[in-house]
């Protein structure tokens, strides 16, 4: 397909009709539509590349990592710095934090830093030893112990400056580095400039970007907010924390914030949430924030107009669908982190069954027709992208390269058995860290611009690490032919909307047609399946969803009630972490039509593309390092990708 050209050699198509459906098998029996040929070229240049309008290449990055500026990732280890994370970002080799060689198999295209605001600068003249840090007993013990500390001995650390700065709040003052602080503008300033002296338009884009860390009582509400200008913009702003009086942690007073930058500067920003696993319910409110304030026609306007994006997987766990919310989907529970919320050295609150409606993807994408319905704009209409949260400076989301959440994880024999959190409420050991994920973005050049707008109008989709290439169109017109093509897009675009688009009631049509295709990554397994996945608002007010499988590899049978029972297969060794691709298919496609449509309710479509199962990081790490796989630590994965949905709205 022409959309899977960039770096690839071409793979041979085998997509067979079956039921009005594409599976990847033989070639079957098919005549040219001269009449589609005819309206592709028809007024155009011989090239049809020529007058291509329509976003063709797919550019891989991270929307969330942090460096050794960021308090938490200093204090656990983190020496690297953003000028660091972009140089390893497009492609170069460099050195660890514990002086491991270190280099991604493929370069990313983009990259955002987004360090944490609250404190900015502050580990980094911690770890120097500098006069004003020492002047404080605090400071002084904290630099003492960091200066004598094991790598495991670190976190430790990071974990007692953060409960003083965000739960006992006995954080001295004096060395807060506030916005207002000469120390937190100058670490501004570099961060800013690493960006820009990193930026290369047409092949690496350094996006400018920040972590506003909103935790109240130990609930991740944190957001990624980023630019889509350079430092002449982004300069004229300090940004914003969540510690009183300059920050809030308060998402409305976040929205604030950028209208107040827009207004300033004439730059656009947008944010993006978390995953929401650990926010204990707070994430997706249908009825309250945290504060305890009702939703309002405010709340929900706000936040549609500045969060058109949610990170729905990372090194934290999974966040798109949870096996207690969607009991009928047997990939519901892929990396699933439910125990509780999460702040070092506060107490942890146990996870209830209420608060997951809260905090996962889909839930929120079916909640937000509710809200819509009440106050007339969808908050959560988001589109979904990966990252990895990782606090090393290195973007490393492959199973085979991961060097953990934080520079104390790097790859070493004993790595999996470290305490990774431990409460009253439970442990989570070392193991428990996923190598996840990646965003990709379907734009027309590498450049600030261009990625921030196709962030913008959703145009993006998720994927847990593996980079597989997926297009996903929603229309009326599609039909089995424009998927055959080699050239699918100018089909998709021309008769319908794109992954992160609005599908337009059409009178006369029965029920719209979809049309996705995938390709595996090329150094990755093959894909198993393909499924859509669909949530609506009933007659009723009662929000519903169905997983369809709509493709699927080997041959196998996809049952009248829209699902394939027969499992891809398992050729995962785990004495030597290794497959074979001997199952699966290396792509697949289908033109696929709702079943169970009706005009009058609102629904979303997204695509879910799976993998066959892969070795995950832990058995790697036990071939390469001699050791055993720990007890309840899961031995493949399935890595997937989550497309941005589809919406579709009635009439009136």
């Amino acid at each position: 397909m022409e959309l899977f050209r960039k770096g690839l050699p071409v793979l041979a198509v085998s997509i067979a009709v079956s039921a009005g459906q594409l599976q990847a098998q033989e070639m079957p029996a098919y005549e040219v539509n001269r009449e589609m040929l005819s309206e592709k070229y028809k007024g155009k240049s011989y090239s049809p590349y020529a007058s291509r309008d329509f976003p063709n290449e797919v550019l891989w990055g991270d929307s969330h990592l942090h460096t050794g500026i960021s308090f938490d990732a200093g204090t656990a280890g983190a020496t690297l710095l953003p000028e660091d994370a972009y140089r390893f970002a497009s492609g170069e080799e460099v050195m660890s934090s514990y002086d491991i060689p270190v280099k991604l198999s493929r370069p990313l295209d983009w990259l955002a830093v987004t360090d944490h605001t609250d404190n900015m600068g502050f580990i980094v003249d911690l770890a120097a030893g500098k006069p004003n840090i020492l002047a404080t007993p605090e400071g002084r013990g904290w630099h003492e112990r960091l200066k004598v500390a094991s790598k495991d001995e670190k976190p430790e650390i990071a974990y007692d400056i953060i409960k003083a700065l965000m739960v006992t709040k006995t954080f001295p003052q004096e060395i807060y580095y506030g916005p207002d602080t000469q120390g937190y503008k100058s670490t501004w300033e570099r961060i800013v400039n690493a960006a820009e002296q990193n930026n290369a338009p047409g092949r690496f884009t350094a996006l400018i970007g920040y972590e506003w860390t909103s935790t109240p009582e130990g609930n991740n509400l944190h957001r990624n907010v980023i630019y889509r200008d350079g430092g002449d913009k982004a300069l004229q702003m300090m940004p914003y924390t969540t510690t009183p009086p300059l920050g809030s942690p308060d998402p409305m007073e976040l929205w604030k914030w950028m209208t107040q930058y827009e207004e300033k500067t004439g730059g656009k920003v947008l944010a993006l949430a978390h995953n929401g696993n650990l926010s204990n319910g707070f994430m997706f409110p249908v009825d309250a924030q945290y504060t305890g304030r009702r939703l309002d026609k405010t709340y929900v306007e706000q936040r549609s107009k500045w969060e058109p994006l949610y990170e729905v997987t990372q090194i934290k766990g999974d966040g798109e669908a949870h096996p207690f919310l969607s009991p009928n989907d047997e990939f519901a529970d892929y990396e699933t982190w439910d125990f509780g919320n999460i702040v070092p050295g506060n107490k942890v609150v146990a996870k209830e069954d209420q608060m997951l409606a809260r905090e996962y993807a889909r839930e929120a994408l079916k909640n937000g027709f509710v809200l819509e319905e009440k106050f007339g704009t969808n908050p959560y209409k988001f589109g979904m992208v990966g990252s990895t949260d990782s606090h090393t400076a290195l973007a490393t989301a492959q199973e085979d390269n991961f060097f953990g959440k934080h520079s104390g994880y790097e790859p070493d024999p004993n790595r999996m058995d470290h305490l990774f959190m431990q409460s009253d409420v439970g442990i989570m050991m070392s193991w428990g860290q996923v190598a996840s994920g990646l965003g990709a973005v379907w734009a027309r050049e590498n450049t600030r611009e261009a990625i921030f707008d196709a962030m913008q109008r959703k145009e993006v989709y998720a994927t847990t690490g593996s980079r597989i290439r997926v297009r996903f169109f929603g229309g009326w017109d599609y039909t089995k032919e424009d998927i055959m093509s080699r050239e699918p897009a100018f089909a998709g675009y021309k008769k319908g909307v794109p992954m992160g688009g609005d599908l337009q009631p059409s009178a006369g049509k029965s029920a719209p047609t979809f049309m996705v295709y995938a390709l595996r990554d090329t150094i990755g397994g093959n894909l198993d399946r393909i499924q859509i996945v669909k949530g609506w608002l009933d007659k009723d007010g009662k929000t519903q969803e169905r997983v369809y499988d709509v493709a699927v590899s080997d041959g196998r049978k996809i049952d009248k009630d829209g699902r394939c029972k027969t499992p891809v297969g398992n050729t995962v060794d785990a004495k030597t972490a290794s497959f074979t691709n001997t199952i699966g298919s290396s792509e697949l496609a289908t033109v696929w039509t709702d079943p169970d449509f009706d005009h009058k309710q609102q629904a979303f479509y997204y695509a879910r593309v799976i993998e066959i199962p892969t070795p995950r990081w832990t058995t790697i790490d036990a071939f390469r390092f001699g050791i055993e796989i720990p007890e309840g630590a899961p031995v493949s994965t399935q890595e997937r990708a989550y497309t941005s949905p589809i919406w579709y709205t009635p009439q009136g």
